[in-house]
């Protein structure tokens, strides 16, 4: 299998856990700004972690709402170029999101309408969805999320001299934001 052996790169928990690796993000606010990490981080999920041939499996991927048409044809361009997946759908994550919050009984009892409040590790969307489609002009886009939020609790750590050392002050920050927010899955 390809794309193993990518033995400098690591993401998700396995990337958190190595303190004296530089740690990047190809994503910030909702929007791929490496493209080079992003293509790594790809493989790293298809080869490493789901371990499959992606030439032997369509794809389903999600977008944000306002997503340009620039990073759709970029992110399709490297699934068909680079994995040669033989088929992909892109889906707004509102969208998904909505339809999976019906039962199986309601499914033909209703439209696919309602409003998406998506707030995740870089940005907040507020997302009207009509019958199945995105109202693109009514979407709402905070550029403050999950990390902020993170960040201003390490810093406030920070400001009140705790004693936490450096290297544990996000993990730190992190627990009490998920020890002490409020948050609905």
């Amino acid at each position: 299998m390809k794309g193993v052996d990518d033995l400098d790169f690591f993401i998700g928990d396995e990337a958190i856990e190595k303190p004296t690796y530089a740690t990047k993000w190809p994503i910030r606010h909702g929007i791929v700004e490496d493209w080079d990490l992003m293509e790594r981080f790809m493989e790293q999920v298809i080869f490493k972690y789901l371990r499959a041939e992606p030439e032997d499996h369509y794809f389903l991927l999600t977008e944000p709402p306002l997503n340009t048409p620039e990073n759709r044809e970029y992110t399709a361009e490297i699934m068909f170029e680079s994995f040669n997946v033989p088929g992909l759908y892109i889906a707004v994550q509102a969208v998904l999101a909505l339809a999976a919050s019906w039962t199986s009984r309601q499914v033909g009892e209703r439209t696919l309408t309602g409003t998406v409040i998506d707030s995740g590790d870089g940005v907040t969307h507020v997302i009207p969805v009509a019958e199945g489609y995105v109202i693109g002009s009514c979407i709402k886009h905070i550029p403050i999320a999950g990390r902020d939020i993170t960040y201003f609790i390490q810093q406030l750590l920070r400001d009140r001299e705790v004693g936490i050392p450096p290297e544990q002050s996000l993990e730190t920050a992190k627990a009490v934001k998920n020890r002490d927010g409020v948050w609905l899955k």
